[in-house]
């Protein structure tokens, strides 16, 4: 599911990122969330590939 805002990310993400890494990660989630859309698995993806920006 794309996030709206950083206060829908998990809390493991908000717990451990400042608020301009969390606009990145929610912006490259998305991004890979839709890239990825009807791949096996693509929500765990995005979450990876949003942790490696």
């Amino acid at each position: 599911m794309p996030y709206a805002t950083n206060a829908d990310l998990p809390a493991s993400v908000r717990n451990h990122l400042p608020p301009h890494a969390q606009d990145i990660y929610r912006e490259a989630f998305n991004h890979a969330f839709a890239a990825h859309a009807g791949e096996p698995d693509h929500e765990a993806r995005a979450h990876r590939i949003a942790w490696a920006r």
